[in-house]
């Protein structure tokens, strides 16, 4: 546990600014020093062009998953970040797009329809309209209402054109002059910085997840129904005391022995990780998740991960809160198996009564407060601030983790904020790709 020292997120989160923030202060320094363009508008628009590559690149590393980065800020906020970061590259896209058919027309004295068409024949600005097009479509797909209604596996399949718009954005300035060979510093930049982002992105999502699958070579060893819709997969492998896995993060599982390759699901990890084995445990919410009991002993899985900072490596409190709701208890359970110091309440937003979790609270010594029927019962939220102060009086003095359905995490949030639980002992995380 830490009181005084910097926590792992806030040194994450400074190690990112700082990187942010120097390579803004390089790029602006090459564009002064790369003069003016033909005309104002054009000068502007290399302007964008610049920051455009510079967010293109910032994009990649947000969703490389580098361990180093995940561990401490977490997949879900890291996903949240490369969101925005991506709405913010298609205006600047957008505005790079249109000035520098605005500086043509004006420094040929014709109109932008004529500019554009003329434009689209020199190989350069043809590479860079269709990687701004192919920008324009990731972004319109990601917008919440289509969204939701494409399934996963579609919507990632046509987000993964992000490749290809780098593909033809890195052409694209590599033949304009003005910014890549500008200088010789200016060259050994964009180069050093692009090879870094594709070099990250190679490593975290292809590398290192083939490396540890054919090193651990995972196998599925016992698969046991909990109840009507839940059921636990026990998954064992070789040297699993080198796997770098905590109990409270989450593996994205596939077995395509059983399914096929591309359905992947986000699930936690159910039992603190061993040498001996790995566990999930999931609830029938979709057909994947519905088919897992029907997967064969012997079955080899493809696992990425671990992921996810809802890990105690961000303990700030001798005493820990841990809240759950329905199958949200999974990362908490691990959490209760790992953990051996501390005062540790736990409360259990559940139908029923939950044996297995009142077994392990029971062995920590810590104390368990289950949360059943229906909210109207409660006469207040049953995670509003008043019932928290009741269940948990030293609330504000622990570490709270909080696992849930999205309403529920929502009103527990809210319930710590009133009663002013400070931010850095609050922990939740979405486990989710998108």
């Amino acid at each position: 546990m830490r009181t005084g020292t910097v926590l792992p997120v806030d040194a994450a989160r400074s190690a990112m600014w700082a990187f942010v923030i120097a390579n803004t202060v390089i790029v602006e320094a090459l564009f002064v020093s790369a003069g003016e363009g033909k005309n104002s508008v054009l000068t502007v628009a290399k302007f964008f062009g610049l920051h455009a590559a510079l967010l293109l690149l910032f994009q990649l590393l947000l969703v490389a998953r580098l361990p180093w980065l995940d561990r401490r800020i977490g997949m879900d906020r890291l996903t949240v970040w490369h969101r925005w970061v991506g709405f913010t590259l298609l205006w600047t896209v957008l505005t790079h797009a249109t000035l520098v058919v605005l500086g043509y027309a004006t420094l040929d004295d014709a109109s932008m329809g004529k500019t554009f068409v003329a434009l689209s024949g020199v190989p350069a600005s043809l590479l860079g309209m269709l990687a701004a097009a192919v920008v324009v479509v990731i972004a319109a797909i990601s917008t919440r209402p289509l969204r939701r209604r494409l399934p996963y596996e579609v919507w990632h399949g046509l987000h993964l054109l992000l490749y290809v718009a780098l593909g033809l954005a890195f052409v694209h300035q590599l033949q304009e002059t003005t910014t890549f060979t500008s200088s010789a510093f200016a060259t050994a930049y964009w180069w050093i910085l692009w090879l870094f982002a594709f070099g990250a992105l190679l490593a975290g999502r292809v590398v290192v997840p083939l490396w540890r699958n054919a090193y651990h070579r995972f196998t599925v060893t016992a698969v046991v129904p909990e109840s009507d819709d839940v059921v636990s997969v026990y998954v064992t492998g070789r040297h699993l005391d080198k796997l770098p896995a905590r109990a409270g993060q989450f593996c994205i599982w596939r077995f395509p022995g059983h399914h096929h390759w591309w359905p992947a699901n986000p699930f936690s990890l159910s039992a603190a990780p061993s040498p001996q084995g790995l566990r999930l445990t999931a609830k029938a919410a979709g057909s994947a998740s519905a088919g897992l009991r029907d997967v064969p002993v012997g079955t080899r899985a493809y696992v990425e991960g671990p992921y996810g900072a809802f890990t105690s490596l961000h303990r700030t409190r001798p005493g820990t809160l841990l809240i759950a709701g329905g199958v949200g208890i999974t990362p908490v359970r691990a959490m209760l198996e790992e953990e051996t110091t501390g005062d540790v309440v736990v409360l259990y937003r559940v139908r029923g009564e939950a044996d297995a979790v009142r077994h392990l609270v029971a062995l920590r010594g810590g104390r368990l407060h289950l949360l059943t029927g229906r909210t109207a019962e409660y006469g207040t939220p049953p995670f509003g601030p008043e019932n928290l102060r009741r269940l948990v009086p030293d609330v504000t003095e622990r570490d709270v983790y909080v696992c849930g359905p999205p309403a529920m995490t929502a009103s527990v949030l809210s319930g710590l904020r009133e009663l002013r639980v400070p931010a850095r002992q609050v922990h939740a995380e979405r486990f989710g790709l998108a």
